[in-house]
């Protein structure tokens, strides 16, 4: 944790050894940090949109590390990654010209995790289509869970991520 981290809210945990930094929701609503990860111009937009997502879909799912995440599902991959020493980001975006956001992002290797969960909704069907699109065309590594990887993430996830060279500590 740096001091300007900890001026802006951060705080610092310690779990198994392992060292995670949990941020105060207020840093969303920071213009500092707004203007580094929002594009000038769409800054009202993403905000708007943001809020109205963040209002349905609320996360409530404490982590291991004390963040919080939006599924149980959510749940299981945060827990998963932090137990096995994966730093992982939650809910960034995707640096790519498209406004996408990644469920889990993994800086090592640039691995972005996706969940997809729902399967016989037409609309978030679409939106996967879509996300994956992105992801293809700009040739980022994407590691999906599905409802029927996410019970067995112990032999899933290992196999994946050593695709994209990104090795855990066996």
């Amino acid at each position: 944790m740096t001091d300007i981290g900890k001026y802006y809210g951060g705080m610092q945990n310690y779990y198994m050894g392992r060292a995670s930094v949990r941020w105060d929701e207020r840093i969303a609503y920071n213009e500092i940090f707004i203007d580094e990860i929002t594009i000038s111009g769409e800054k009202a937009l993403k905000k708007e949109k943001k809020e109205d997502f963040r209002e349905k879909f609320k996360a409530e799912y404490r982590t291991n590390d004390g963040h919080y995440v939006r599924s149980r599902a959510e749940l299981v991959i945060a827990n998963w990654l932090f137990a096995e020493g994966v730093a992982y980001a939650y809910e960034k975006r995707v640096p790519i010209k498209e406004d996408i956001y990644c469920d889990f992002c993994i800086p090592k290797g640039k691995v972005y995790i996706e969940f997809w969960g729902l399967e016989d909704d037409e609309v978030y069907l679409k939106r996967k289509e879509k996300k994956i699109g992105f992801y293809k065309k700009y040739n980022l590594n994407l590691i999906e869970i599905d409802n029927d990887t996410i019970g067995n993430l112990d032999d899933y996830m290992p196999k994946e991520l050593l695709k994209f060279g990104v090795s855990l500590n066996l």
